[in-house]
């Protein structure tokens, strides 16, 4: 049966569907020599090329579904290659044989916490469509005395430059001195939608970080820089909020041993972060606040 080829080039991981369909359009894509169209069907015998480079595909039933919980540092960007040489959340992030992950949406850079990353094109897309309407939440840190007005006015609605926007929910979670930490909830994904929410009322947010995407959470153990493979119950949340069907298989082991080797794992990751930070970034920054 044929599929749409954009469709195909994101299950494979190369990218999100309206990134493949991008690359189609300035031709960089070609099937059995000829350069690739928009709306161009293939079969699972075609032979696909990207920037003449032969390109391996799957079928639908030959992909396993794997997603990553990453923790962002501040000062990684969203991008793959980044022309100033600043470091990205793709640096960290572990290999994939025939496929590369793809990010479920972006941090900016002085935003930290949880972002999403998975082998499946077709699922971040999904993810991603302003349809989906996925809650996310945020610790923030505010400076300053916040009045209550100011709090109902971002709970019930403010005007941004691209319309309206309100939190869903925002409640106070402690603080010390003029530091006041907040956890907002919100269901849309526009850019530092977060920031300008707070900067209408001119209140300076001197951190913020996500800490929950939907029903998954930032790992409390989970240090900054690194990353954990969620389970299969997990992924299937997942591809439920995407209307997919559920994934049968995982690259996770699933015996008695898998709580000892996840403790290895951690101890691992937390070796590789602070030797990432020595030899890659320098300094290494302190600890993350949590309310």
């Amino acid at each position: 049966m044929s599929e749409k080829l954009q469709k195909v080039l994101a299950r494979a991981g190369h990218g999100s569907r309206r990134e493949m369909e991008a690359w189609i359009a300035a031709g960089r894509v070609s099937i059995d020599g000829e350069i690739a169209s928009l709306g161009d069907r293939i079969e699972a015998d075609a032979k696909v090329r990207i920037d003449g480079r032969a390109i391996s595909l799957k079928s639908a039933e030959d992909v396993i579904c794997r997603v990553l919980a990453y923790h962002k540092p501040e000062g990684e960007i969203c991008s793959r290659k980044d022309p100033e040489g600043r470091p990205t959340v793709f640096d960290r992030l572990p290999k994939v044989r025939d496929s590369r992950w793809v990010a479920v949406g972006r941090l900016d850079i002085n935003t930290s916490g949880l972002l999403l990353f998975t082998s499946d094109g077709e699922l971040a897309n999904r993810l991603m469509h302003p349809s989906n309407e996925v809650d996310r939440e945020y610790a923030v840190r505010t400076f300053g005395e916040i009045p209550e007005a100011t709090v109902q006015r971002l709970r019930t609605g403010v005007m941004l430059e691209d319309g309206p926007a309100q939190f869903d929910s925002i409640k106070p979670a402690g603080g010390e001195g003029m530091n006041q930490w907040w956890h907002v909830c919100l269901r849309e994904g526009r850019n530092r939608e977060v920031r300008r929410l707070w900067e209408s009322q001119e209140v300076q947010v001197s951190r913020l970080i996500r800490i929950r995407y939907g029903m998954v959470e930032l790992p409390k153990s989970l240090p900054r820089g690194g990353w954990v493979e969620l389970p299969m119950e997990q992924v299937n949340y997942l591809r439920k909020l995407a209307g997919l069907e559920a994934e049968t298989r995982t690259m996770l082991a699933a015996d008695k041993h898998s709580v000892a080797r996840a403790q290895v794992k951690s101890a691992k990751i937390r070796r590789a972060v602070r030797k990432h930070k020595v030899t890659g970034s320098g300094k290494p920054k302190p600890s993350r606040q949590r309310s």
